[in-house]
């Protein structure tokens, strides 16, 4: 039975603790969460170009893969919230592992019709667990601690979801796109899916037997009794009455983290679908060997995580936030000169600078919502369909230039950054 979520003690430590001792064997299970989602999600990259291999569509057209995956938050995001709320956050995860091991068994029949519609209805039924597991692990993550170290705890969840998304594209490579099977042959996509759906329905049965500890939601203070009719000031260290409490989008942090996040997700999103097509066709790589520098491109962004988790102790999240952005601007002009390995290097280093964005701008979004935090946290899930948007875009202008379409995402990275340099703040 999901534990109760109750208020942390405050402390006058000046340095507030990662977790506690109790919250462990929690916080391992969570974070391999993270890492769960991240292989069904570049797993889609790879399908990309083997769609457009086997089922012969274009690019653009390729890019409602992405469309089908982040598209899928869009719908699950506050249903996915309201259940969590109403049956905690060990059930929400029981939930979101169902659907991705039903998508993930749904390839069967998708693989042997070779419909690429059918595909893509297998994928959304997929992604909604994803986006489930999304909502959820994001706020469980956070109530394993203080709110002072939820910044730290996200970024350390989320380099597990880096190694996710090394892990990802190295299946792919090695069951899709390894070259052993004729161009219109889906067996080895079949197969894959049906290994994956067995092992999250394996971790599901596993986890349904674990007993979750009485939790501390790190976004919410002790408040008194006028809280529960809804007079929350939303503040993390008081709680007062108000005439008029103060609504979740009234909270201007929480509208621009949202809006962020879209264009952090719709920038990933593009830069991630075109990333095999840039190496094919700019580098001339093959199919495989570009997918294997794929793998390189997400273990910059496992690393990217490590190394901000650790700058995080000495430099303010937001500020590290807006540094990467900006030099993510710089990457993606670099990207669309396309000046050869230079080019294909700075393409490379995006994952580095965009490591610690998702989750840096999720904590900073959440900060101080108060009782408002799980219906952030969806709405903010929600936020992922912006990668539903921007590979089909991407796609329109790659069909021409690849390298030019990555001039597309330098308006997104400049908002993030105007974002953790101003937009941010908290305002009471």
């Amino acid at each position: 039975m999901q534990s109760a979520v109750t208020a942390p003690s405050l402390t006058t430590s000046a340095k507030a603790p990662f977790t506690e001792r109790k919250y462990i064997p929690t916080l391992v299970f969570v974070s391999s969460l993270f890492m769960l989602w991240a292989i069904a999600i570049t797993m889609g990259d790879v399908l990309n170009k083997h769609f457009q291999n086997v089922l012969h569509v274009s690019k653009a057209d390729s890019g409602l893969v992405q469309f089908s995956i982040f598209g899928a938050y869009a719908v699950m995001g506050i249903p996915a919230g309201m259940f969590m709320k109403r049956f905690g956050y060990k059930n929400g995860v029981l939930l979101g592992l169902g659907l991705y091991a039903v998508g993930a068994f749904l390839f069967v029949p998708a693989a042997n019709a070779g419909s690429f519609g059918f595909f893509r209805a297998a994928l959304f039924v997929l992604a909604c667990g994803l986006a489930t597991l999304e909502a959820v692990a994001h706020p469980f993550m956070a109530a394993l601690g203080p709110q002072d170290t939820s910044d730290q705890r996200l970024n350390f969840a989320q380099s597990f979801n880096g190694l996710g998304a090394v892990l990802g594209p190295l299946l792919g490579s090695y069951f899709i796109l390894n070259g052993t099977h004729t161009s219109g042959d889906l067996t080895s996509v079949k197969t894959l899916y049906i290994a994956i759906g067995s092992v999250i329905a394996a971790i599901a049965v596993a986890f349904a037997f674990i007993r979750v500890p009485a939790l501390q939601d790190a976004h919410v203070a002790e408040a008194p009794a006028e809280t529960e009719a809804g007079f929350y000031t939303g503040t993390a260290d008081t709680a007062a009455p108000l005439a008029h409490p103060k609504g979740l989008l009234q909270h201007s942090h929480f509208r621009w983290a949202w809006l962020a996040q879209f264009l952090n997700v719709a920038a990933q999103g593009g830069t991630w679908a075109y990333f095999i097509n840039y190496g094919v066709e700019k580098m001339n790589f093959s199919d495989q060997t570009a997918a294997g520098y794929f793998s390189l491109f997400m273990i910059m962004m496992m690393s990217g995580r490590f190394v901000g988790t650790f700058l995080m102790r000495y430099i303010a999240p937001n500020k590290l936030l807006a540094a990467f952005a900006l030099a993510n601007v710089l990457m993606c002009l670099l990207v669309a000169q396309s000046w050869g390995w230079p080019s294909f290097i700075a393409l490379l280093l995006i994952n580095f600078f965009f490591s610690i964005m998702f989750p840096t701008i999720f904590s900073l979004g959440i900060k101080e919502l108060g009782p408002h935090t799980p219906q952030a946290s969806s709405i903010l899930v929600m936020a992922v369909a912006g990668g539903a948007v921007f590979p089909y875009l991407m796609g329109k202008i790659a069909n021409h230039d690849i390298a030019a379409a990555y001039y597309l995402p330098i308006f997104c990275y400049a908002f993030i950054a105007l974002f953790g340099a101003r937009l941010y703040r908290v305002h009471g």
